[in-house]
């Protein structure tokens, strides 16, 4: 085209942008689904800098509810509004990470959607920091690996 002095027919696209259609192929990461169930995984590798922004997100938009650490006693309920379930229950712990995707990105019970607020790779930061929390909160010194049951068996003993 010479309507654009570079002579293309359109302007790239802006960065982040999805075109209607093309997410056909990834599926899981924009609904957390696979053949129409909650899917299980991440649709990405989880990194400490994805953890660090999972923290950082949870800290802004769900621990005001959920709590710091996702036992559900954040500062609204702590006000006299509905208390969100624990992270921390079996059925939470149990759940597969499209669970936790779909109730942001779609809401559950009293919790909205989500959707607007907080861009799709920030939500699987957020699950991923949330399995982080049921692991600290119900995590058993089994769970470490050897050497770092040796250091804090060290520690425990001096």
């Amino acid at each position: 085209s010479d309507f654009f002095a570079d002579g293309m027919s359109a302007r790239p696209r802006i960065p982040g942008t999805v075109a209607r259609g093309e997410l056909a192929n990834d599926t899981f990461l924009a609904t957390g689904r696979i053949n129409s169930a909650d899917g299980d995984g991440y649709p990405f590798p989880i990194t400490a800098a994805v953890m660090d922004r999972g923290q950082e997100r949870f800290n802004i938009y769900c621990s005001v509810c959920h709590g710091r650490t996702g036992d559900g006693n954040g500062m609204i309920p702590s006000r006299g509004l509905r208390h969100p379930p624990s992270f921390h229950t079996d059925a939470l712990r149990n759940a597969k990470t499209g669970h936790f995707f779909d109730v942001m990105t779609n809401g559950f019970g009293a919790m909205p959607s989500y959707a607007v607020q907080i861009p799709v790779a920030d939500r699987w930061a957020i699950i991923a920091y949330v399995r982080a929390l049921q692991l600290s909160q119900n995590g058993t010194m089994n769970d470490l690996p050897a050497d770092q049951r040796a250091k804090l068996s060290q520690g425990v003993s001096q």
